[in-house]
């Protein structure tokens, strides 16, 4: 049986790890993923996608399904926390927000903030230091934070902002600055089942798995915080 499962795409490389080991104690259930923004995958799910499992990075995406009745009850929790983090291309000097207004700084990098929650903590954060009205014209918005990734690592953007758990993955680009979290809303990953599932049980046994040490222990290995106990 196959498992749809929409996931933000900043857990690439991470879910299908842990969808390894569930597969493992049962071999009977395979998983199509479905990567891109939390926004985007949300908007598909409202136009009638067949999604059995959503895992967003951000709670508003959610949320807004489950005011539309498309997540089943009782199944919208919080699984991971993650951090933002400002990043810049190997062999820059950027250390902080405040270089940002720089010359040199010619493009930032950043979520689309419609669909990309990452990009919407970002214009907070900005907001929030008073940079965004003198940072504007140089943002350029990404369909995801792997696109952001991928615009630091090549040098068509001089800073972005991305998950910590991102930037772990580059060896082309580095963190110039931790984000600190009262600058943003909460960064939540919730994990839902999808109310019109045709797989409605193994989604549920799915979902439940992801709160198992088991799984834990990936995302915590990739550098995720776990919020099993919520």
């Amino acid at each position: 049986m196959e498992i749809t499962v929409s996931v933000a795409a900043s857990l690439t490389g991470t879910i299908e790890q842990v969808e390894s080991s569930y597969t493992k104690i049962h071999p009977e259930i395979t998983f199509r993923n479905n990567f891109g923004s939390s926004g985007a995958l949300a908007r598909q799910i409202e136009q009638g996608a067949p999604v059995d499992v959503l895992l967003a990075a951000g709670a508003k995406p959610v949320d807004q399904l489950v005011a539309k009745g498309l997540i089943a009850a009782g199944q919208n929790r919080i699984l991971l926390h993650n951090q933002l983090v400002l990043i810049v291309p190997e062999g820059t000097t950027i250390t902080s927000l405040n270089h940002l207004s720089q010359k040199q700084v010619k493009k930032i990098a950043l979520g689309d903030p419609r669909s990309v929650p990452a990009g919407l903590y970002a214009l907070q954060t900005l907001k929030g230091a008073k940079l965004d009205a003198a940072l504007k014209e140089k943002f350029v918005f990404a369909k995801d934070v792997r696109q952001v990734l991928a615009y630091v690592e090549s040098g068509n953007a001089e800073a972005g902002f991305v998950y910590a758990t991102d930037a772990r993955l580059s060896s082309k680009a580095h963190v110039a600055q931790t984000i600190d979290d009262a600058a943003h809303d909460p960064i939540v990953y919730p994990v839902a089942v999808v109310a019109q599932s045709a797989h409605a049980t193994e989604a549920r046994a799915f979902s439940d798995f992801l709160f198992s040490s088991s799984a834990a222990q990936v995302f915590a290995g990739k550098g995720f915080i776990t919020a099993a106990h919520e």
